[in-house]
């Protein structure tokens, strides 16, 4: 069943962001659909269905862009076509003139992950949604402008860059060229190092008069600061030039033992406990006889920005902890991620021998880990993908590993179909000590419709101003050459 709630012709104008984005959008006048794919009653009496916004632009380029959600979803947002949330160089995709389409991802209202109570709402948000939503916008795509797209692209982060990983595994037919930035793709496993993470940073944390642990105190800024500056002494030269950035990730020799207190200082040095946390950590989640339940983390100089504290630690003053992790995770996990839903579950005792099985289900239609991708290649499909090495919810070494795995799943080079950018100190979608602001959906573009394969995407960001940097395609890094250290013309990408 199609429900169309309304449909009218939007006057060009300058909309305000939205999102978390920095942008304005200037929308050209274009005809907004908005409606629901298949409204029901579901568990629990509540009601369900695909919400979805589509914008047609009057003065169309024959594109489609569908454009992925974040985090648990719930919400149809704006379909403008948000490139990177921090790329105020780059242009909306309904302003170069894409037809886009969002959807809320099969559940309605922000209230948490409790749609895992359905079934269908399960499906919806892993992948249906996806599948439905597109071929409805390209069937009334051809009702409109009376052909359908030409080219047809994908475009999001977080859960968002999960959908269109996802797109590429399950509907090697649906686009012709995807853009995943920072994508959650093994979104049940990452669920699990959440708590993993809470868990080591609350053994450390002080507590409050009831004996519970004060979670947002277990580092503090100085802390975080002191290991981001430990890391760029180790680190941030092994690419030709100490700037701030870390490009040559593999060359990174950083222990945070060097922290430890002992020698130095104590204004310069770290408790051992604090240490040990941070080691467990970045060593990533395990069970009882060290088998690895998800995957270790790249240390780099974003650790001691505001997003990464947002996600592994907050800012809650009490012992009522606000991290994301904490909050978002053990939402997702307990009504999620855990089959069958357990909303009594207390995340705090995840026994991590026991409790990662309750999630394997939902990882088998959830997670975006295959790697047969010949049909999507054998189309002509391109697949770009991003990631903030500094991401604090999504490991930049997971995404690593699974593009490394491609070579063996897949005949022929890679590189010519598939490319992965990492993003020194960005975190998570954009933020942090990071060159954050690039053009991804430009680069798409050109790569399925003139055969132009990015060989670099050129960045800058608001904290290194009037530079431009290289961001190369993985396992390729941004090497200082010579000449003016603010240009990109002075660096090469090479292994």
């Amino acid at each position: 069943e199609l429900r169309i709630d309304s449909a009218l012709i939007a006057p060009a104008a300058v909309m305000p962001p939205r999102n978390g984005s920095i942008l304005k959008v200037a929308a050209p006048a274009h005809c907004l659909v908005k409606g629901m794919l298949n409204p029901r009653i579901g568990a629990n009496a509540r009601g369900f269905g695909m919400g979805f916004e589509l914008r047609m632009p009057l003065q169309w380029n024959q594109r489609f862009l569908f454009q992925g959600g974040g985090g648990l979803d719930g919400a149809v947002n704006p379909a403008y076509g948000y490139v990177p949330l921090n790329a105020s160089s780059a242009v909306p995709a309904l302003t170069r003139g894409f037809a886009v389409v969002s959807t809320d991802a099969g559940h309605q209202g922000q209230r948490g992950a409790d749609f895992g109570f359905d079934q269908q709402a399960r499906l919806d948000y892993a992948y249906n949604a996806v599948d439905r939503v597109t071929l409805l916008a390209k069937t009334l795509i051809g009702h409109f402008y009376k052909t359908t797209p030409r080219y047809s692209y994908f475009m999001g982060c977080s859960n968002g860059g999960r959908q269109g990983m996802m797109a590429a595994q399950r509907l090697p037919a649906y686009f012709d060229g995807i853009v995943a930035g920072n994508p959650g793709f093994r979104l049940s496993r990452a669920a699990i190092a959440e708590a993993w993470d809470t868990a080591q940073f609350s053994a450390i944390a002080p507590t409050d008069e009831h004996q519970q642990p004060i979670l947002s105190r277990a580092l503090d800024d100085g802390d975080l600061r002191l290991v981001s500056n430990g890391v760029l002494a180790a680190c941030d030269a092994q690419d030709g030039l100490a700037d701030g950035m870390i490009n040559d990730l593999k060359a990174c020799r950083f222990d945070p033992e060097s922290l430890s207190c002992g020698d130095n200082s104590p204004a310069q040095c770290l408790a051992p406990a604090k240490v040990r946390a941070i080691k467990a950590v970045f060593n990533g989640a395990h069970d009882s006889h060290g088998k690895a339940l998800y995957s270790d983390w790249p240390y780099d100089a974003g650790i001691a920005a505001p997003n990464w504290r947002t996600w592994k630690l907050g800012s809650s003053p009490t012992a009522t902890a606000n991290a994301l992790n904490a909050l978002l995770g053990g939402d997702a996990m307990r009504h999620y991620f855990m089959t069958p839903a357990r909303p009594d579950f207390d995340v705090s005792r995840f026994d991590f021998d026991r409790d990662p099985a309750a999630t394997e289900l939902t990882g088998r239609y959830n997670d975006a880990v295959h790697t047969v991708l010949n049909t999507f290649n054998a189309r002509g499909g391109r697949l770009l993908i991003y990631q903030g090495v500094s991401d604090p919810v999504f490991s930049a070494n997971d995404i690593a590993r699974w593009y490394d795995s491609l070579e063996s799943a897949n005949e022929g080079t890679v590189a010519e179909w598939a490319r992965l950018f990492m993003v020194p100190g960005m975190t998570h979608c954009g933020g942090g000590p990071s060159t954050d602001d690039f053009d991804p959906l430009s680069a798409i573009v050109d790569w399925v419709e003139s055969a132009r394969a990015p060989e670099r995407l050129i960045a800058r960001g608001v904290s290194f101003p009037e530079q431009n940097r290289p961001l190369c395609p993985y396992p390729k890094v941004a090497r200082y050459r010579s000449g003016d250290s603010k240009d990109a013309g002075s660096f090469i990408c090479s292994e």
